[in-house]
């Protein structure tokens, strides 16, 4: 009954510790263990709540389980096991016992049945995970997490203000279905928005994950987005607004990820691409569609991290990141060319790897409900997706050109949690039954109709025609050593002008008018000055004692006059 009670997150909590007092052998062993033991026993766990309490007259319930929270579960447990085994060569206790304290509090959060511990577990997401930021210990990185701790501790807040308004609107602190109907719906909803990486307010993800470390890039790109991935599940699913605001976030990372150099920023704009599919099928809200958000989730914490283990890869190796500086590597780093191209088959959706089992789903709710221009939104980010991830990072890493570069694939830790995911891209594009079976609603879906194959196959070969086409003929946009403008240079750099030059036009009128003001006071106290001389001269000459009689009387006079009136 204890096992059965005790929370996910507990296990990974007590793995940071051990790995806070352990080294070598010892620690990497209980490291790997820890995912193991963790997702048996999740596997053997009943649905329902097995941890809840009363506090403060509101029920908390700290451990919930159902179907959508077990398939967070699970590939949370396989993402920590793949990057644990990744980042074995890694001797940095702070790097290893952040990323066990961040891997338990995304846990934590997707079995929370109530919004104060999702609250408490939403904070501990962003204090634990800014350590694999800075443990680069660069300047760039120390900034980028920096920036990347303020805006995910604002979504905190104002995912606990939310929550106050809540629990006063509602008297209950239960996490489930909110909506938009109220104060507190919106707050939470902006909370959730920020750390999905809602366009305008995505800036944290592009600029901190390319920051981190070689292993803590893999670390960040499994959790934080896909908790809000959960959260949006949870809370809003149907709410139509979604699903524009996933269109938008399929479609503009395409652009920058076409001209980044920085081969892991454009992994970085890929993942708010990915993330979008799963924002629009939350808001299209049917089974269908929040089979298919839940299960590209699943396909993209997998795949996603098999690309960012093999540039990470490529990092560690070369000491070099930007597209302009690599290529060639093909014939020093063979394995982790086909790894590399085994993660970008999958997230171009190519028949037979993972993405295409689950991308589909998403897409096809859309045409279901009606949502024909949001279709060819997502059609559009598809060939997008392709462009930047499934060519651009492969091509311009290994193919592109011979940069001279004597590198050799990195050591076997890397490259089997690299086999490891890829092994799964191929299983579950496979047999995607397996993953299906897993999934909240039983809809009965085949991906593998010839309507769906023939039309994914055809896009991806006139995708790949169009990059072929614009290469040749010098027009695909080239890899510059620059540095792309972003939503973040309107607060970064014109705000601050703008104010700049606001305040700088104030101080000109206020002197302007300081100075006018002096200068009527100077005037007026020079004419009080020579009235007064005037006055007192006055009333220092000698009047006659008659005309001083005279006035007194018709001062009399004036005061009897004012009596009669009365």
């Amino acid at each position: 009954m204890w096992m059965i009670e005790t929370p996910a997150f507990i296990s990974f909590f007590i793995g940071a510790l051990i790995a806070a007092f352990t080294r070598g052998f010892l620690r990497n062993a209980l490291m790997i263990i820890i995912p193991i033991v963790s997702a048996l026993h999740l596997w053997t766990l009943p649905e329902g709540i097995h941890l809840q309490f009363t506090f403060l007259n509101y029920q908390l319930i700290p451990y919930r389980v159902d179907k959508l929270s077990l398939m967070f579960g699970y590939v949370f447990h396989i993402a920590s096991l793949i990057a644990i085994i990744y980042s074995l060569h890694v001797k940095d206790t702070i790097q290893q016992v952040s990323a066990m304290l961040y891997a338990g509090s995304a846990l934590g959060a997707v079995f929370a049945g109530d919004l104060l511990s999702l609250f408490v577990f939403w904070e501990l997401l962003a204090f634990t995970s800014v350590f694999l930021i800075w443990a680069r210990r660069t300047q760039r990185s120390y900034t980028a997490g920096m920036h990347y701790l303020i805006i995910q501790v604002l979504s905190g807040v104002i995912l606990l203000v939310g929550t106050l308004f809540y629990a006063a609107e509602n008297n209950t602190l239960a996490f489930g279905y909110i909506g938009l109907d109220s104060i507190a719906g919106w707050l939470i909803f902006i909370a959730f928005g920020i750390k999905c990486a809602f366009p305008i307010a995505h800036n944290w993800l592009t600029e901190a994950y390319p920051e981190a470390t070689v292993t803590g890039t893999v670390f960040l790109s499994a959790f934080t987005t896909k908790v809000a991935v959960y959260s949006l599940a949870r809370a809003y699913p149907g709410t139509e607004l979604l699903v524009y605001i996933g269109a938008v976030m399929t479609c503009f990372p395409i652009f920058f990820a076409v001209i980044e150099n920085d081969l892991r920023r454009v992994l970085a704009y890929s993942l708010i691409n990915q993330v979008g599919f799963m924002v629009v099928g939350i808001g299209i809200g049917t089974a269908l569609a929040i089979n298919g958000a839940v299960s590209h989730a699943f396909n993209d914490v997998i795949f996603k991290g098999l690309l960012f283990m093999s540039m990470g890869a490529v990092l560690q190796m070369t000491g070099r990141i930007n597209g302009s500086n690599l290529g060639g590597l093909y014939k020093t780093m063979p394995k982790t060319t086909i790894l590399c191209i085994i993660g970008a088959a999958s997230i171009s959706a190519f028949p037979l790897f993972s993405g295409f089992v689950s991308k589909s789903m998403v897409m096809s709710a859309a045409l279901a409900q009606g949502y024909d221009w949001v279709w060819l939104m997502l059609l559009f980010a598809s060939a997008g997706v392709f462009h930047h991830a499934g060519i651009k990072i492969p091509y311009f890493a290994f193919f592109a050109h011979d940069s001279g570069i004597q590198a050799s694939d990195p050591p076997k830790n890397m490259l089997f949690a690299m086999a490891i995911a890829a092994g799964l891209c191929i299983a579950i594009g496979i047999y995607p039954a397996a993953l299906y079976s897993l999934l909240p609603y039983d809809t009965g879906y085949n991906p593998y109709d010839a309507t769906h194959v023939l039309a994914q196959t055809q896009l991806l070969f006139f995708s790949a025609l169009a990059f072929v086409w614009l290469n040749l003929k010098g027009m695909y946009p080239p890899e510059l050593r620059s540095t792309n403008l972003d939503f973040d240079w309107i607060y970064r750099r014109a705000m601050p002008l703008m104010f700049k030059n606001i305040f700088s036009f104030i101080w000109k009128i206020d002197g302007k008018v300081r100075n006018k003001i002096k200068e009527s006071l100077s005037y007026s106290f020079t004419y009080l000055a020579g009235k007064n001389n005037k006055l007192s001269s006055m009333l220092s000459r000698n009047h006659p004692s008659g005309s001083m009689a005279m006035w007194v009387a018709v001062v009399l006079g004036v005061y009897l006059l004012l009596s009669f009136i009365k």
